[in-house]
């Protein structure tokens, strides 16, 4: 028999400290309802959904009082939409109320989960309730996620039997769960210590208590006594020598400690004071504020006013796939994840379609195809969702002129005033525009048929025209005639009708003319470029002849791309839509590095590691030894390392790391952590620590590691999680990436994220962070 809802150990919002809410749809959620899932149009099957007790997981199953499994966590889900958003649903509109669907969209690249209601009141309930639980979630920081949510989940995961208390045989079962081997005897200890009742099971607070012997830090209390006096607080100035110490905080540090101390002090009189407990420093060492990735990084802080060509461009291969390159679907969904995941150039390839219709697809493959109407009004929704900064469409264009024609009315109709279709002034540039003069513009990267200087000198010579005609309306017949007269003999493509009729440029002209700054062009070499081509034209380079120019003329192709833009595109072999590492293509400066976004892995680490920062806005400055023309900077041989710094990294200890196979219980991970260092050749190295065994909830490595780098601004460090094994390659646990120079200094906790590049919280390790200037050693 189901039991109710145990809502009642909710706190309510208006009770002290973070809890979950209390609301009427959650309540009819939790009683659970039966609704269809969509798969396909062949795959509808109706499913009994149940939010579970614990307001963060839902559970399904076949019919109510059926078996149940788990369906998703709520801190999966990134959002919920309505049924007229989903591509699935709207392709069954016919045998589908699109206002009882809607969609679970999810973290990452899991797929989505398309659900119908049997009514819109019931749709409501879910995608309200969801959407609040949602938010809830993602309003909670690190600590809140140990300290409210955590006791909770285990608990419930720990209560085999589901009556509200623990048992010691239950606790040594949660234990494994946790992913921690722990002594018997150590455990009964702990045990019995917080069975305040004596009653030889654990309920409510007691197992409260339990969880806080459990997850205390010994090694965070010992730096806290070793700056406190009296072991109990950190008072102000004992807090600012900290920060200025070891967080390398420098001259703001005094500022900063009153603020953190407000922030993160749990007791008001502790506010009062301007002191810090215990509580206080882990809840500091673990927020934002103690993370090793520097919040100033966050925002858009950089300069966003120099050249396209002066930044490093988040880019999609193919972006319409969200399988391989052979047989995979091609989705608008594709395209929804890369904008939202901050890519700023998206890639389309159009061919002839049935009815009139271009449609999208890899062509000469299986791939599924989608209209590319659909392609561009979703790029018009979601293009400026993440950021403001120009979105590229490019365009790989193999349709007939009949169907380039209905290409430009759907480009210029659905995109409207968002599209730029001229220069910005009207006038001829000397150089590209900056990301902040072409904010919230939609570009168009193509082949043309002509110069921008003769799509501007005929566009003011018309404009000259019209304005003649202006006011002689007494006059119109023989005026339209001469205007007409006028225009065909300033078009080349007007000249001879004759001529026109018997052939016809490969290119329509009205889809050249949409091409402003992103002109296509073949690469033949470094010198023919300067000689003969502009600043708005670019090459596409496979990532073999990229590499092999880097080779070859590095210091040429950094050159290059001071003043030109270059898109790097993934081999054709790559057919299982596999990725390639874009540092050594960042490392010459190629500013548009395209990859395979829908597949996870070390190169989307490396990538996703990079455009992290500065707001994820898509846009990252170079460093300026690649925006300088006359620079000698060549990526295979760099010269003096005279802005080396060597970085010593104390790998201390791990909190609650997932498990690698959920499905043994008895499964516990023997965690060892990897730093990868990814740059220059040179550069480019890891080191890793000893492995711990069987204790994947809060290992201790102490291990101190050190790097030495040449070349640190481009420079990405990657911290990975492995579990041991001997037999065979060490497992995947998480990873974090990150550039170095958005690297914090001192004691830093580092959040890790799954293969997929989802959160893992609250999984981390606790790192201590120094850098010094120049190699060990040097006397420099």
């Amino acid at each position: 028999m189901e039991r109710a809802p145990r809502i009642e150990n909710y706190p309510a919002p208006a009770s002290s400290g973070p809890g979950l809410p209390v609301n009427q749809d959650l309540l009819l959620m939790q009683k659970g309802m039966s609704m269809r899932k969509v798969r396909s149009k062949n795959w509808k099957k109706l499913r009994y959904f149940r939010l579970q007790d614990d307001g963060m997981t839902v559970w399904h199953a076949r019919q109510a009082g059926g078996s149940a499994k788990p369906s998703f966590s709520i801190s999966d889900v990134e959002t919920v939409r309505e049924g007229h958003e989903s591509e699935l649903l709207r392709s069954l509109a016919e045998e589908i109320p699109l206002e009882q669907g809607f969609t679970v969209v999810f973290h990452g690249r899991r797929s989505n989960l398309d659900l119908v209601a049997n009514s819109v009141d019931e749709a409501r309930i879910w995608m309200q309730g969801l959407q609040l639980l949602v938010d809830f979630v993602t309003s909670m920081d690190q600590q809140e996620w140990q300290d409210q949510l955590g006791w909770d989940d285990w608990f419930q995961r720990g209560d085999k039997n589901q009556d509200g208390r623990m048992t010691f045989q239950e606790v040594q079962r949660l234990l494994r769960l946790m992913n921690v081997e722990m002594d018997q005897e150590y455990a009964f200890q702990l045990f019995q210590t917080a069975d305040t009742s004596q009653s030889g099971t654990l309920e409510g607070e007691e197992f409260v208590q339990f969880y806080k012997a459990l997850t205390k830090r010994a090694e965070v209390q010992e730096i806290f006594e070793n700056f406190s006096a009296d072991g109990q607080k950190l008072t102000l100035l004992e807090f600012v020598d900290f920060l200025r110490e070891e967080q390398k905080e420098g001259d703001h540090a005094s500022d900063l400690a009153l603020e953190l101390i407000d922030r993160y002090e749990p007791s008001e009189s502790g506010k009062l004071w301007h002191v810090l407990s215990m509580d206080g420093f882990l809840s500091y060492l673990c927020s934002k504020d103690g993370d090793i990735f520097n919040p100033t990084c966050r925002p858009i802080y950089q300069d966003m006013t120099q050249p396209l060509s002066h930044y490093y461009i988040n880019s999609s291969h193919n972006t319409y796939l969200v399988g391989d390159q052979l047989c995979g679907q091609s989705s608008v969904e594709g395209y929804i994840r890369a904008l939202k995941r901050g890519c700023r150039c998206v890639e389309v390839d159009i061919w002839d379609g049935p009815s009139g219709e271009p449609i999208v697809y890899h062509g000469h493959t299986l791939t599924s195809r989608i209209l590319f109407k659909d392609v561009v009004a979703t790029v018009a929704q979601y293009a400026f969702q993440t950021s403001d900064y120009p979105v590229i469409l490019s365009l790989e264009n193999h349709c007939s002129w009949e169907q380039q024609q209905i290409m430009v009315q759907h480009l210029t109709e659905i995109l409207g005033e968002l599209l730029l279709r001229t220069t910005l002034d009207g006038l001829l540039p000397t150089q590209l525009p900056s990301p902040e003069e072409l904010r919230r513009k939609i570009l168009v990267k193509g082949k043309k048929l002509r110069t921008l200087e003769e799509d501007l000198e005929e566009e003011e010579e018309e404009e000259e025209l019209e304005s003649e005609l202006e006011g002689e309306q007494e006059d119109e017949p023989e005026l339209e005639a001469q205007f007409e007269s006028e225009s065909q003999k300033l078009s080349p493509r007007s000249k001879d009708k004759k001529k026109e009729k018997k052939f016809k440029p490969s290119l329509c002209p009205s889809l050249s003319a949409l091409v402003v700054y992103l002109k296509s062009v073949s690469f033949h070499s470094f010198t023919h470029s300067r000689e003969h081509y502009r600043f708005y034209e670019i090459s596409s380079f496979s990532e073999t002849k990229a590499k092999s120019l880097i080779k070859e003329a590095g210091n040429e192709f950094v050159q290059h791309n001071v003043w030109q833009l270059s898109r790097v595109y993934p081999s054709g072999l790559r057919t299982d839509s596999s990725n390639y590492n874009p540092q050594e293509l960042w490392n010459a400066g190629c500013q548009m590095v395209a990859m395979n976004v829908q597949t996870a892995g070390l190169e989307m680490d490396i990538h996703d590691g990079l455009f992290r920062q500065n707001g994820g806005c898509g846009y990252v400055l170079k460093p300026d030894f690649l925006r300088d023309a006359q620079s000698s900077f060549h990526p295979e041989r760099p010269i003096s390392p005279c802005k080396a710094q060597t970085l010593i990294i104390q790998v201390i200890s791990g909190q609650q790391l997932p498990k690698v196979n959920k499905t043994k219980e008895g499964s516990i991970v023997d965690p060892l952590v990897r730093v990868e260092i990814f740059g220059i050749r040179p550069d480019t190295t890891y080191q890793e620590t000893n492995y711990v065994e069987n204790n994947g909830f809060n290992p201790y490595w102490g291990q101190t590691l050190c790097f030495r780098v040449l070349v640190p601004e481009l420079a990405l460090l990657r911290f990975v999680v492995k579990d041991y094994d001997w037999k065979s390659r060490h497992d995947f646990v998480g990873q974090y990436t990150l550039p170095w120079t958005c690297m914090k200094q001192g004691y830093r906790h580092i959040h890790l994220l799954s293969k997929d590049g989802t959160s893992l919280q609250p999984a981390s390790i606790f790192v201590h962070i120094c850098t010094r200037e120049g190699l060990e050693g040097d006397e420099s």
